[in-house]
């Protein structure tokens, strides 16, 4: 396993712990469940840290990923 390798395999275990810290674990004791398009932004910034390995690819997935949570974001203060 070379670094790069290593540090893909450690930002995945760690979006693996926020994603279960933020979305599973309540606060008022309540389960918070994942919208569709916060579960499709979570899967292309994964997609885009899996294939990072050609540079084109992969931020144009993050870059997805983010657009997606902040269009999920405004969507959820609008229903507010």
């Amino acid at each position: 396993m070379n670094i790069s390798q290593i540090w893909i395999a450690v930002s995945i275990v760690v979006l693996a712990v926020i994603a279960v810290l933020v979305f599973f674990v309540a606060k008022n004791g309540k389960e918070k469940r994942l919208t569709p398009l916060a579960s499709f932004a979570f899967a292309f910034v994964l997609a885009g840290i899996l294939f990072g390995d050609n540079r084109f690819i992969g931020y144009g997935l993050m870059g997805v990923g983010v657009l997606l949570a902040v269009v999920d974001m405004f969507n959820k203060s609008k229903k507010k």
